[in-house]
């Protein structure tokens, strides 16, 4: 039996569930997500919590995907989710251009544009070396996240590029030279 898939979520305050067939609809006072549960899982709402039952153990593999599916739906509208990325290098910045654009400057010879989709908030520090992606699903905001990374992910010799906020990084040993 899936341990993370038996574990009941507790729904709060002012989230609102609408169960139709294997789509489960979640709102809260964030906004509202819907999630898709895989055929052979079942959702019931008893007393307050909201429980992911398998039908046999054929499920047995999606059984915990499922509840965390659902978990992540309920935790994304009542407090959302943020990643926090550094920009390390020297002239290396982020900028954002409107409230759809992310302008980086990352040592290439030309800046890079990366729209925001919906649903998806960036915010940059005044120094320009430091972004927060925020937003309800929590999919979407890895995604983007990840995205902003691959443009210049960290160099493992000097370090430099854009990583996830407390990434740590194996630092390769460069030439030693002739003697």
């Amino acid at each position: 039996m899936s341990r993370i898939g038996k574990k009941p979520i507790a729904i709060p305050q002012g989230v609102k569930i609408a169960v139709q067939g294997n789509v489960v609809s979640v709102q809260g006072p964030k906004g509202k997500l819907e999630t898709t549960i895989p055929q052979g899982i079942s959702v019931e709402q008893k007393d307050g919590t909201l429980v992911a039952v398998r039908q046999n153990d054929s499920q047995a593999a999606i059984h915990g995907l499922s509840r965390a599916l659902l978990n992540n739906a309920v935790t994304g509208v009542t407090s959302g989710w943020t990643r926090d990325l550094e920009i390390v290098g020297i002239g290396y910045k982020a900028e954002l251009k409107g409230k759809e654009t992310v302008v980086f400057n990352l040592g290439y010879s030309h800046p890079i544009e990366m729209p925001i989709p919906s649903g998806i908030a960036v915010a940059v520090d005044p120094k320009n070396t430091k972004l927060t992606v925020t937003g309800i699903d929590r999919q979407k905001v890895g995604q983007v996240a990840a995205e902003m990374r691959g443009l210049r992910p960290p160099d493992p010799y000097k370090q430099k590029g854009v990583r996830y906020a407390g990434e740590k990084l194996k630092k390769k040993v460069g030439k030693t030279g002739a003697k």
